[in-house]
């Protein structure tokens, strides 16, 4: 029964994603394709339900990595900073996934249905990436929602049915503690939410951590303490991977040199700038982005030769 169901929706993607990724017509629901290994990529997991089909990935969040495939499914709760890269993946069985998008407001509602309280269990902060075993109860609704797109004409009369389905499994599942607090509004992750998106939004700006605390309605230690918990990081090194990430991005994409990348994402020093750079990508940034560069050119060249 699972793997008639990991075909059907393997087959569902094939179809409609011919791209590196594609924003299907149905809310918050992209499709990934990979024909080959990637080099590792840094971005920011949003809250999102993931699914791969076929093929691999790791996950590095800090010193923590996250290795799963087609047995496996991803929660995250947070917006993390990431590096992620595909780790098996051919054009004769190419890498393909899904992810969707948590909305805390459909949580809310299937909650109220299910008449959980509220309070009191889930207002601690836990780790907000989590992986757990995929079973058929949650692949069944996810391979029903992505064979929507092959019925347009059902869309609107059985998409929100079917995600609420999904929901309510991923709930009675493991990861439903961490579910919880994304919608619980007096959870301790809901405020923390509210500090992160001022976070990303004034990552190139000096901060006062008692301000930022005050955001998430929590004092300094407590703030710290449960920041922690769901990252796996500081504040600070939270800010810090924001930055470094995007000053990489920034450098990879060429026009900067690395002086102009540190300043533009808030250092004023380039010496710690790029001494805090090569302390977590291995290597200073020009050499970095360099390699990078190189390498990159050199996985396209071998898939034009292998298409």
């Amino acid at each position: 029964m699972m793997q008639d169901l990991l075909d059907r929706l393997r087959d569902a993607i094939e179809r409609h994603c011919v791209k590196p990724s594609t924003n299907t017509v149905l809310p918050g629901l992209l499709l990934f394709r990979a024909e080959a290994p990637t080099t590792p990529m840094d971005l920011v997991y949003e809250p999102r339900f993931c699914l791969i089909v076929q093929g691999s990935k790791q996950v590095m969040l800090c010193d923590q990595t996250f290795d799963y495939d087609a047995s496996k499914y991803m929660v995250t709760a947070v917006d993390l900073p990431v590096t992620s890269h595909i780790t098996h993946a051919r054009p004769d069985e190419p890498y393909l996934a899904l992810c969707l998008t948590l909305d805390p407001v459909q949580i809310a509602d299937v909650l109220l249905e299910m008449q959980h309280g509220q309070a009191g269990e889930s207002l601690h902060c836990s780790r907000c990436m989590v992986v757990s075993d995929l079973t058929r109860h949650i692949l069944d609704p996810v391979t029903r929602l992505v064979g929507l797109l092959d019925e347009p004409g059902d869309m609107a009369f059985l998409r929100d049915s079917i995600v609420r389905e999904l929901l309510y499994r991923l709930l009675q599942g493991p990861q439903g503690g961490v579910l919880r607090q994304i919608a619980t509004a007096g959870s301790n992750l809901s405020h923390l939410n509210r500090a992160i998106a001022w976070i990303r939004t004034h990552y190139a700006e000096a901060f006062d951590i008692a301000e930022v605390a005050r955001l998430a309605a929590m004092s300094p230690s407590s703030f710290h303490r449960h920041f922690r918990a769901a990252t796996m990081m500081s504040p600070l090194q939270y800010r810090t991977r924001l930055r470094l990430q995007e000053a990489r991005r920034q450098l990879m994409s060429g026009g900067v040199d690395a002086a102009e990348a540190g300043f533009a994402v808030g250092y004023d020093s380039p010496s710690q700038f790029s001494r805090e750079y090569r302390r977590m990508f291995g290597s200073p940034p020009a050499r970095d982005a360099q390699r990078i560069r190189a390498e990159n050119a050199v996985g396209a060249r071998e898939l034009e030769l292998a298409e």
